[in-house]
């Protein structure tokens, strides 16, 4: 199949646009892997330090003739996701011996749980935690001991953390290793309906408990399809993982089979071989353009709108939000998983899942077929399924038709002819909108705004009765510089009740929301952002707003002169406490939302 002229026009422009700073960056790989330091080349006491607590494998490490993987793992036993990893480090270790290779824990990185963290004073750590893994797994990987690497990580910023410094050591093959999503629990849309009769107060705090505990249960990624889920869409559609591993569940033998075959094909594909893999040069501009059509085709979490560009960044590539709104135009969506559809990702895999999807995508020319994968000289394997054949893994065809059409759909029945993703621009600045959740007749709203600096205060509004009228609630100083750019989901259920009261109610902020992005139209990631002078500053209470996807447009329908003549207000001081002050540099060199809102430097002396 042709590659769509949309997908290939734009890449080409990414192409263009990055050319310096790719050549750039694929020099330095090349650099480090010829000039890095090698085990072999350690002095004695360098390398005594290194293996003097590997055991059984001190031996194979000493002589530095096989393969040492390097093992950087997020692992805690709050976050449900990461918990599985408890025993991986040692299982790797196993399966690595199998192939005559040596593994060894690098590092660990913090994984912190924005479901824990959503309205409290940590979610102002959350955006930042991801500069800080990139940190950590830089520090994991600085040792010159190690020939390829996995990556133990699946949920919000910490897939986006672990890619960037992994690019950052592009020379050694990397493969990410997730850990699979829960069983289904409560409905989602059922835990829904509890937080809107809580927020209305119809609801105790111990039915909303009981709710919330039924949906999440157990260990595993939280079913809903997230940020977490989309980054494992996300390595997948990459051709970062072993294929297929996205979403198997935690505790099967499927999912120790695809690990093992991540320990064995990560000894396999080094430098010294002849099939050398390196991250960086799997890592390329079409490899970014198959990120965002994947996010796109599957209605994936607006956190990727600020994740993806830094990914690139790291690996010398420009994305900006006028190239995800030009490919939405051209990438029809095929899932529907909660928030954008009534079933979870178990539901999602059970339909057909990432083989289908990317079988799918392929035969229409929406994905680039010709990119280096760390398993394959193509993407083609990933459109298949990984299966269990008298305990071997094996991969078969993905189903012919979905098997299940109200959660997934080939393209040419998809749900949209677009991605569900409008770039919204307009005096306002620049904005993002996840369409993909939200009914058509919402898609434009204008009303007069109410100007709040925290969310608590648009709470205290609400349940004061202040909001009960059509309105575009303006939540502003959110973000990366303001306050580290929490996601802002105690706006969702107040939000929603007043939608669901017939009212016309949107969204204005230069914080986030998320991949939990939901049925009320949001304008998120605003930039510039009103600390440092973004015009969301000059908005006055009850000035009239216009949100509308449909037309990419954001505006406050001012008086240009009035407009012009207005003042930004003084920024509310930053809040120290748990630790924030601790991160007052990144805030301070935190770029816009659109660059990727990190504080790191990826070219030298810049």
């Amino acid at each position: 199949m042709t590659l769509d002229p949309t997908i290939e026009k734009v890449t080409q422009r990414i192409v263009e646009k990055s050319r310096d700073g790719r050549t750039r960056y694929l020099d330095l790989i090349e650099r480090m892997g010829e000039e890095s330091p090698r085990r072999s080349a350690l002095s004695c006491g360098n390398l005594a330090h290194a293996f003097a607590a590997s055991g059984e494998d001190k031996a194979t490490i000493r002589e530095a003739r096989a393969t040492n993987i390097a093992i950087v793992t997020a692992y805690n036993d709050m976050l449900s996701a990461h918990a599985p990893y408890y025993r991986y480090p040692e299982k790797i270790k196993l399966f690595a011996r199998e192939v005559g290779a040596t593994a060894q824990v690098a590092g660990g990185v913090p994984a912190m749980c924005d479901g824990v963290t959503q309205g409290q004073d940590g979610m102002e750590l959350s955006l930042f935690s991801r500069d800080a893994i990139a940190m950590g797994t830089t520090i994991a990987l600085s040792h010159a001991m190690y020939e390829g690497a996995l990556m133990l990580g699946i949920c919000d910023k910490i897939v986006p953390g672990l890619l960037m410094a992994a690019l950052r050591a592009g020379h050694l093959p990397t493969i990410f290793v997730p850990a699979g999503p829960m069983p289904s629990g409560l409905a989602n849309k059922e835990k829904q309906r509890v937080r809107q009769l809580y927020a209305e107060g119809k609801a105790s705090k111990g039915e909303l408990l009981e709710a919330e505990s039924a949906s999440y249960h157990g260990e595993g990624t939280c079913t809903f399809y997230g940020t977490a889920n989309s980054n494992q869409m996300m390595m997948e559609v990459m051709g970062l993982h072993v294929p297929g591993a996205a979403f198997p569940n935690p505790g099967t033998k499927i999912r120790q089979e695809l690990t093992r075959a991540a320990a064995h094909r990560v000894a396999g594909i080094g430098k010294e071989g002849d099939d050398y893999r390196p991250l960086g040069r799997c890592v390329d501009e079409k490899a970014v353009v198959n990120a965002i059509v994947g996010l796109l085709a599957t209605g994936g979490s607006t956190n990727h709108m600020i994740h993806i560009p830094a990914i690139a960044r790291a690996a010398g590539i420009s994305v900006d939000w006028t190239d995800f709104a030009e490919l939405s135009e051209a990438v029809p969506l095929v899932a529907r998983v909660y928030p954008n559809g009534s079933g979870d990702v178990n539901d999602f895999q059970a339909a057909g899942g990432m083989g289908f999807v990317i079988r799918e995508l392929l035969a229409e020319g929406l994905l680039h077929k010709d990119v280096m994968t760390v398993w394959h000289s193509d993407l083609t394997l990933y459109g298949r399924t990984p299966e269990l054949d008298d305990g071997a893994l094996v991969w078969n065809d993905a189903p012919a038709k979905s098997l299940d059409e109200t959660i997934l759909r080939p393209p040419a029945t998809a749900f949209s002819d677009h991605g569900g993703l409008a770039l919204l621009e307009g005096n306002l600045g620049r904005a993002v909108m996840k369409t993909s959740a939200v009914d058509e007749s919402r898609h434009t709203i204008e009303a007069p705004c109410r100007i709040f600096h925290t969310q608590e205060a648009v709470q205290a509004a609400f349940k004061a009765g202040e909001l009960d009228r059509d309105v575009v609630v303006v939540v502003r100083f959110q973000g990366p510089r303001a306050n580290g750019m929490p996601e802002l989901h105690k706006l969702t259920p107040p939000l929603g009740v007043l939608q669901d009261r017939g009212f016309k109610v949107a969204l204005v902020t230069d914080g986030r929301m998320s991949g939990a992005s939901g049925k009320v139209p949001a304008a998120i990631h605003l930039s510039p952002e009103a600390l440092g002078g973004g015009p969301i500053g000059k908005l006055r209470d009850d000035d009239l707003v216009r949100v509308c996807a449909q037309e990419g447009t954001l505006e406050a329908l001012v008086d240009a002169e009035d407009w012009n003549l207005r003042d930004t207000p003084t920024p509310p001081a930053a809040e120290d406490g748990l630790g924030r002050e601790l991160f007052a540099l990144m805030r301070r060199h935190a770029d816009e939302a659109e660059r990727g809102g990190s504080a790191m430097l990826f070219e030298a002396g810049l």
